[in-house]
């Protein structure tokens, strides 16, 4: 498995990479007649603009220094040489915007496709990668770095063949208009390039500093606004603005480093340019002087030099554009090269009924090398039997389900439903047949409805026949518009028993063979808990199902009580047998006032033992 990160830590994809460069213009298949025309349009904006000087210089010595031409011939003609001067700025311009137009498509197309194909990797990406990368360098990718590679496939590939045309073009045009003038130009090359070389370089270290910070700054951010009911709660506001603070003053630190550069660059290009210019009027006027000449092909110089150190300006600029569009490429390639650890198999089994039969067969799992979590678990649930699994915090409990639903992979092991390998189902098939109910409750930017049926294509009446078999017709009928009430961004108007019925119901849609409640009713008001023992009562009907302990009336409601110590599977029985001897189950409903140990619940019996 690829970790990408490396790319934040000061590392630059080369220039040379061709097999990079060869997967960037891969995003770019059926758009090769549009980039080809950019192209050609390209050639048409240099012509006019070469063309322009030249004009220039044919007005100035064809006409207006032409004392031999009658008047009326020079005014005829500097008329013409303006109207077709003005014709080629209309065509520059004319060709200019549909180029630039035609560009913007196919550049935001291509990001399209490349942002739409990275989140999409990244949904299916396994929990133990995206557990390992912040957010809010996830989010760079999808952002920044995609914005980067748009930067360059509109202002960088095709104009950069653009610029390099027009500065072999006027280096040509200065050559046949006067060789040793011309020569003269040229010696100003190797400088402007080696200046435009030192300043990309020194650009570059600047843009990846600024990258790697604004990342941090990402991540940080992602962060804090997650978890701003913390932060309010234990009076952090302080700390945390005082460390954003601080990163994002590193970030206008490094920002202003890269402007000073560029502000040292631009006028060191000026100075070069203006000591062109500053010898083409010295050596260009001697020669006016004695005659070897003209006005117009001085004139026409000058214009030329300007347009000259124009597209080096611009090249400085554009490699830095095409450095750092290719520090994200390689970073967005690297996201996209990372492959999920469980998929699915190749010649998966289709199952049929399932009866909900599992068997965990001595499975042993870390999350990190050297830290067990399960250790040799055995266990067996019967096809419609209620297990619930207690145990400390870390014991295990939640770990098991994440198997279950192949989240992770066991190191040592197997799981079987109905006999089957969890590992021969396709993940769509496996996580259908297991209904997961968990506390934290994931809720769409979208109706009800929506949010109640997500992918089972249940139809509206099938989602009501659900909700009125388990009680929970009542809990729609509250909500302004029914079925229909547009829920905002988490949810945020349902209480938290609201969004745990909507999840049951979410569950029950999908009509699964294995039901799981890992603390799904650990945190609900009064009012909500009298429908939920009726969803709960109808949800456990005709199907097996596990329960990581929460309230007394659903444990108690088990057929078998899972003792979990450590990773280990330690003691199992009903809940009055447990509590009839010196056992660890005993133990934690005494420390944590579950519920009595003579059975009898406590005044609040919403305390559970994780």
């Amino acid at each position: 498995m690829h970790d990408f990160g490396y790319m934040e830590k000061g590392q630059e994809a080369s220039l040379g990479d061709v097999r990079l460069w060869r997967r960037i213009l891969s995003h770019g298949r059926g758009f090769h007649g549009a980039i080809v025309a950019a192209v050609v349009l390209s050639l048409g904006v240099t012509g006019a603009t070469l063309a322009l000087p030249y004009l220039l210089k044919s007005g100035i010595d064809g006409y207006i220094t032409a004392d031999l031409l009658p008047t009326a011939a020079r005014i005829d003609g500097l008329s013409r040489t303006a109207a077709l001067f003005g014709l080629l700025v209309l065509t520059g311009f004319v060709l200019t915007f549909i180029q630039t137009v035609l560009l913007e498509w196919v550049g935001q197309s291509v990001m399209h496709r490349i942002r739409q194909d990275l989140f999409s990797h990244i949904l299916s990406l396994d929990l133990a990668f995206l557990n390992r990368q912040p957010t809010g360098r996830l989010v760079t990718r999808l952002t920044n770095d995609v914005q980067n590679m748009h930067e360059m496939f509109t202002s960088v590939l095709v104009t950069l063949f653009n610029d390099a045309l027009r500065l072999v073009g006027i280096l040509i045009v200065l050559l046949l208009l006067n060789l040793k003038l011309g020569l003269m130009m040229a010696l100003f090359i190797p400088v402007a390039l080696a200046l435009t070389i030192i300043f990309a370089r020194l650009a570059r270290e600047k843009f990846r500093a600024i990258r790697s910070q604004l990342s941090r700054l990402n991540s940080y951010t992602q962060e804090a606004v997650s978890g701003i009911a913390i932060i309010q709660l234990f009076g952090q506001q302080r700390r945390s603005g005082n460390r954003f603070a601080a990163m994002s003053e590193e970030y206008l630190q490094r920002t202003l480093s890269q402007i000073r550069l560029f502000g040292a660059f631009m006028p060191l290009t000026e100075l070069l340019s203006t000591m062109a210019i500053a010898l083409i009027l010295w050596y260009g006027g001697a020669q006016i002087i004695g005659q070897t000449l003209t006005l117009g092909e001085l004139v026409a110089f000058l214009a030329y030099m300007r347009l000259f150190f124009q597209p080096l300006r611009e090249l400085s600029q554009k490699y830095s554009i095409v450095q750092s569009a290719l520090a994200s490429a390689e970073r967005i390639f690297a996201t996209l090269d990372t492959r999920p650890t469980i998929a699915d198999p190749l010649h998966p089994v289709v199952p049929g009924v399932i009866t909900g039969a599992l068997h965990f067969d001595r499975v042993s799992f870390r999350y990190e090398p050297q830290q067990p979590v399960l250790i040799d678990c055995d266990l067996t649930i019967k096809p419609g039997e209620t297990v619930a699994v207690v145990g400390s915090t870390g014991s295990g409990k939640t770990t098991l389900i994440n198997l279950l639903l192949r989240f992770y992979e066991p190191q040592q092991g197997s799981i079987r439903i109905d006999g089957i390998p969890i590992g021969d189902l396709r993940l769509r098939d496996l996580r259908r047949m297991v209904g997961v109910i968990l506390q934290d409750v994931f809720i769409l930017k979208d109706t009800v409805l929506a949010n109640i049926a997500l992918d089972t294509g249940c139809s509206r009446d099938q989602v009501e026949a659900v909700l009125a078999r388990t009680a929970m017709t009542r809990f729609v009928e509250k909500l302004p518009d029914g079925l229909d009430t547009l829920l905002g961004e988490g949810g945020r108007q349902l209480s938290t028993g609201e969004k745990q019925l909507l999840s049951f119901a979410r569950v029950l849609c999908r009509d699964p063979s294995i039901l799981v409640l890992d603390e799904a009713t650990a945190s609900i008001d009064p009012e909500t808990e009298g429908i939920l023992e009726q969803a709960v009562a109808a949800a456990f009907t005709g199907r097996t199902s596990i329960i990581i302990a929460h309230r007394l009336s659903t444990v108690r409601r088990a057929d078998r009580i899972i003792v979990m110590d450590r990773g280990r599977i330690i003691e199992q029985g009903g809940h009055e047998e447990l509590l009839k001897w010196d056992s660890h189950y005993a133990r934690l409903v005494a420390l944590d006032l579950l519920f009595e140990p003579t059975g009898s619940p406590p005044p609040d019996s919403s305390t559970h033992p994780d």
